[in-house]
Parts: C-alpha cells; sequence; structure tokens
C-alpha cells in the first residue's frame, strides 16, 4: 500500500535527475549548432574569452575564479530555489489537507442538519395535528368540562384529563426541542460554511504560490543546465592549461546527449511494456473515453482507498482525499477527461504533480510524477485519454503508484463511485 503526508520528502534527488533532463534537451539544441561562437548571456564567458585569457597569469587565474563563481552561483541558486519550491509545495499541500478534512467534516454535519431538520418537522405536524384534535374535541377547555362533570364520573374526567395533558406536553415539548436541536446544528453549519470559504481561498493562493515557486526552481535548473556542462569544461581548458575549443566541446557534448537519448528510449520502452501487461489485465487506463468524456486515469489494481486512515508515515488518522493506482514505475498517466492544466510541478509531499480544471466544473489531481515525468504545462488544454505525465515515487510515497483525485466544487469525491457512475471501470 502507498501513502503520502506532508513529512518525508525526494526533492534533491528529483531536482538532479530533472537537471539531468534539461540537459539532454538544451545540449541537443547546442548540438544542432554550427560551431560558430554562440551567444551566451553576457554574464557568462564564451570560449574566446577563455582563450584571450591565457594572454598572461594574472588574467588566467581571474577567469578561472569567473568561473569558479559563476558555477558555484548556478548551484546555490537551484539549491534556494528548490528548497522554496519544496516549502511553498508544503504549504499547499497543508492548506489542501485542512480544506479538504474541513469540507469532510461539513459534509456530515450537513447530512445531520438534514436528518435533524426532517425530525423537528415530523415533531411539528404531530403537534400540530394534537392540537387540532384537541381544538375539536374541546379538551382545550378542561376546567370548564370538569366544573360542570357529575361528581361520579369527576375522578375519572380528572385522569383522563391528567394523561392527556401529559401527551400533550411530551408532543409539544419534543417538537420544540427537535426545532431547537435543528436550528442549533443549522447556525454551526454556517460558521463552518464561512470557515470553508476561508480555507479555500487559503489553499487556492498557496497552489499559486506553489506553482511560482515551482516555476522558478524550473527556471534555475534551465539555466543550470544550458550552462555548468560548458563553464566547467572552460574550467578545465584553463587549469590544465588544455587548448580546447568550442568545437571539441560540441563533439564532446554529441556523444554526452547521445548516450542520454540511449537511456530515455530505454525507459520509455520499459514504460511500454508495462502499460501492454497492465492492458492485458483489464486495467489498462486512456484509451477512448466512455459516452459521458471520462478515461481510466491509469492501469493498476487500487493499492490505497479513499477515505480516512492511519499513513505509516504520520502515526495519526487523515483523510487520504484519492486513491493509488499501481500500475508500475514509468506507466502512462491519462487526462481522466478533457480540460486545462492549472498546476504542473514540484508540491511537496505530492511530489512532481498536475491539477486539471474540468469544463463541468470538477478537477482532477494526479500526485507523485517520475522526475522529469510531467508532459504538460500549466495553462495546457488536454483531451482524454491524452497522456499527461509518467508513474512514479517522488515526495512522499513507498513506491511507484498513481495518487489520483478528484474534486467537485472543490471538495474531494470518492474516484470509483465518480467515475463508475461516468461509465469508467476503476
Amino acid at each position: 500500500m502507498k501513502h503520502h503526508n506532508r513529512g518525508d520528502r525526494r526533492g534533491r534527488k528529483g531536482f538532479v535527475a530533472t537537471l539531468a533532463i534539461l540537459g539532454v534537451l538544451l545540449t541537443a539544441g547546442l548540438a544542432s549548432q554550427s560551431p560558430a561562437e554562440p551567444a551566451y548571456a553576457a554574464n557568462y564567458p564564451s570560449w574566446q574569452d577563455v582563450l584571450n585569457a591565457r594572454s598572461s597569469e594574472s588574467a588566467k587565474s581571474a577567469e578561472i575564479k569567473r568561473l569558479q563563481g559563476l558555477i558555484a552561483q548556478l548551484e546555490s541558486t537551484v539549491v534556494a530555489a528548490e528548497a522554496e519550491a519544496m516549502a511553498k509545495g508544503d504549504e499547499f499541500i497543508a492548506a489542501q489537507q485542512a480544506y479538504d478534512e474541513a469540507a469532510f467534516k461539513l459534509g456530515t454535519l450537513r447530512e445531520q442538519v438534514a436528518v435533524a431538520t426532517a425530525a423537528a418537522e415530523e415533531s411539528l405536524l404531530k403537534a400540530g395535528q394534537l392540537a387540532a384534535r384537541l381544538q375539536r374535541s374541546g379538551t382545550n377547555d378542561l376546567t370548564a368540562t370538569l366544573l360542570f362533570t357529575e361528581s361520579d364520573d369527576l375522578l375519572s374526567q380528572l385522569g383522563r384529563a391528567t394523561k392527556v395533558n401529559e401527551q400533550s406536553s411530551g408532543v409539544f415539548n419534543k417538537a420544540k426541542q427537535d426545532e431547537n436541536a435543528a436550528q442549533a446544528l443549522s447556525e454551526t453549519a454556517a460558521v463552518q460554511e464561512a470557515a470553508l470559504a476561508e480555507l479555500a481561498t487559503i489553499a487556492e493562493q498557496a497552489m499559486i504560490e506553489a506553482q511560482k515557486a515551482s516555476d522558478a526552481a524550473t527556471a534555475a535548473l534551465a539555466e543550470q543546465a544550458a550552462n555548468q556542462t560548458r563553464l566547467q569544461a572552460q574550467l578545465v581548458s584553463l587549469q590544465e592549461n588544455r587548448l580546447a575549443t568550442e568545437a571539441e566541446f560540441q563533439v564532446g557534448d554529441r556523444i554526452r546527449v547521445e548516450a542520454a537519448r540511449a537511456a530515455a528510449a530505454a525507459a520509455a520502452a520499459a514504460a511500454a511494456e508495462a502499460a501492454k501487461n497492465n492492458g492485458g489485465s483489464g486495467n489498462a487506463g486512456g484509451g477512448a473515453p466512455s459516452s459521458s468524456g471520462w478515461v481510466r486515469p491509469s492501469g493498476g489494481g487500487i493499492s490505497s482507498h479513499y477515505g480516512w486512515r492511519v499513513p505509516p508515515t504520520s502515526g495519526a488518522s487523515t483523510l487520504h482525499g484519492g486513491v493509488d493506482l499501481a500500475p508500475g514505475c514509468n506507466s502512462p498517466i491519462y487526462a481522466a477527461s478533457s480540460g486545462t492544466v492549472v498546476f504542473a510541478g514540484l508540491s511537496g509531499g505530492y511530489g512532481n504533480y498536475i491539477k486539471i480544471n474540468h469544463p463541468d466544473g470538477s478537477q482532477t489531481a494526479y500526485a507523485h510524477i517520475v522526475n522529469g515525468g510531467i508532459l504538460v504545462h500549466n495553462g495546457q488544454q488536454v483531451s482524454a485519454g491524452q497522456q499527461i505525465a509518467r508513474v512514479g515515487t517522488t515526495g512522499t510515497s513507498t513506491g511507484c503508484h498513481l495518487h489520483f483525485e478528484v474534486r467537485v466544487g472543490g471538495a474531494t469525491q470518492d474516484p470509483v463511485p465518480f467515475l463508475r457512475a461516468r461509465g469508467v471501470a476503476i
């Protein structure tokens, strides 16, 4: 069974892996260029700058110091951006968890309000019916009845009057008690409604901040991937007095790119094989959407269901706001329905995470995506069954799986009956 909460992290490892992937993409573009001197950023030295620095020991020493400083700056920027992304991601998950649990409890309270209101209405109806009977029978003027009753029947009439009074008092008292109980629950629900709205605002803002921090971390990684290998090569050429050139650097870079591509192809083949095996089990994800426009988000069986549980990493009961599907590492993850990506990036204990808004007002979310496995970006339009990611175990996770969530009106829903109602088995 797979679990996640806000405890353990795999962020640094994830950023390093993402850096390698970004390096492949960026240096692939570099390797395809002509050997002409590229237009580096103004604060980065060109290969001509490195060659010029050989003119004197002082110039070479200054250039070495400059290169070392730039490499260190790239690293420190990535570390700081990573830490900020993890912190903001954890804040987002904490805010979302607080909202989810409050929404769940409010849902229970609403059910109690409905039951109490129905009981109050029933009691009020009985009280009204009793009052009508008393009115018709004249029992409401018991004093006058007793004054004009023969003495032989007085004790009998008194006994009946006492019972009538006890019965009517009981009915009326119960109606009042039920009304008060329903009113008290309704007032409590109103307070919790207001609190939930505030939690929703906090969670929404936390998600925006987490996306900004994730984007900043991705940008820092891209900057490092685009420049660090070249800077290190330039540094080595000066330290070892090697007359390296841009052309020689590109040759070596092509070799690295090809090796990375081969590794990526092997991973893709493994993912395809995993998907094929899952397809044979009848639990494959993706495929043609149902008539309602929904699909299964991935293959694999359910390893953890929706509901309250005690994760082994926390020891405290929390709401597991989705289902965990275990199709195997690197297996494809599909958009459960068409919509707009509103979050794509690192998100604390969720690891690499995607959230999609759908036209019907619902949302779906996909967590623990493998490093480098997010295939869409924030703001992108996706279609039902489109591959958006690959299964991983990033964030707080004990093994490769997809944590899949469904939200309606902002509150989590059990994905199993939700998808079943839309013609999708999960």
